[in-house]
């Protein structure tokens, strides 16, 4: 048998630790080693929890800084995709409403064709032939009465479907208004309709037979009144547009007043001004010399001045109110 003795171990501080004299490792108890070996997953762990929170937070912190320019973007095609199909859609709807307003007229057309020489005859040369018996119509062309039947049936055809063209164009303008302007347009459609029947009365009734008996009695005796049917026609249509136009005056100051355009004040300074206008205006176009005919066409038209002042100073009025309520909000 060898007598070679055992190796000794060196010394140890009792915690597993190599001997400050010694090069070697010292033996681990096993309970320390269990240890250990349970404390390193609780370390790994927290150190994975700890990276994966600062890898959170750096994404956190890169998408809030991307956030605004993506957002922008995002609003700008946006936008854009809303400006293509409200342009489209725009179109599609012009499209419907003009349909919509040619059906109305063919339909307003086809109702006045049926009563076509009831218009003719009577409607239309009815103030002729109250004027006198000194003024006839003549035709100077082989297609004269066609052409006249078709200008009656179109001009009665606009006149009858006017408040339903003016709706459409209402319908297609009102979208792009606020809820405070629809509601203060409700009646919009009914007032314009209101100031161009007037107008049209008024040219029918009142201008229209003061001025064909004046033409009637003026002149020399020995020259027969022979007035071409177009002529007429054009005289009698022009007469109507005229005074149904110049009726939407009241409309027409609405509308500026409500841009901003005219104010109550600059219509009360130049009340003086606008008076003496109209009283040229309705001498010029009064073929009468007499002041009682002049009176009677300047006189409404002062009427219509007036109702602009007041509506001007009603829209004004609003105005007003709202801009205060704005800014105390």
């Amino acid at each position: 048998m060898s007598n070679d003795s055992e190796p000794t171990i060196p010394p140890t501080d009792g915690t597993g630790a190599e001997n400050n004299n010694g090069d070697e490792l010292l033996p681990v108890k096993a309970e320390e080693l269990v240890q250990e070996n349970s404390d390193a997953p609780e370390e790994s762990s927290e150190i994975e929890t700890f990276e994966a929170a600062e890898a959170a937070v750096g994404a956190l912190t890169a998408k809030s800084e991307q956030t605004p320019a993506t957002a922008e973007e995002a609003d700008a095609d946006q936008e854009q995709e809303a400006e293509g199909m409200g342009f489209i859609d725009h179109l599609e709807e012009l499209r419907w409403r003009l349909i919509r307003a040619g059906i109305a007229f063919l339909v307003a057309a086809i109702a006045s064709a049926f009563f076509s020489d009831y218009l003719v005859n009577d409607v239309l040369i009815g103030p002729l032939k109250k004027s006198g018996p000194d003024i006839h119509l003549q035709n100077l062309v082989p297609y004269g009465q066609l052409s006249l039947y078709f200008q009656v049936i179109f001009f009665s055809a606009f006149v009858l479907a006017f408040p339903f063209l003016v709706w459409q164009i209402w319908k297609f303008v009102e979208p792009g208004l606020h809820d405070t302007e629809k509601a203060a347009s409700r009646f919009i459609i009914l007032f314009i309709s209101v100031c161009f029947f007037s107008g049209i009365a008024f040219g029918y009734f009142v201008f229209l037979p003061i001025s064909l008996k004046f033409f009637a009695g003026f002149g020399s005796e020995l020259i027969t009144n022979n007035i071409a049917i177009q002529d007429y026609i054009s005289f009698f249509m022009g007469t109507l547009l005229t005074t149904g136009l110049v009726f939407e005056l009241p409309f027409l100051s609405y509308v500026l007043s409500k841009i901003g355009l005219l104010t109550p004040a600059f219509m009360r300074f130049y009340r003086r001004h606008a008076v003496v206008t109209m009283l040229v205006v309705a001498a010029i176009v009064t073929p009468s010399t007499d002041m009682v005919t002049q009176t009677v066409i300047a006189v409404p038209m002062i009427l219509l001045y007036e109702i602009s002042i007041y509506i001007s100073a009603a829209v004004q009025k609003k105005r007003n109110k709202q801009q205060m309520q704005e800014s105390q909000v």
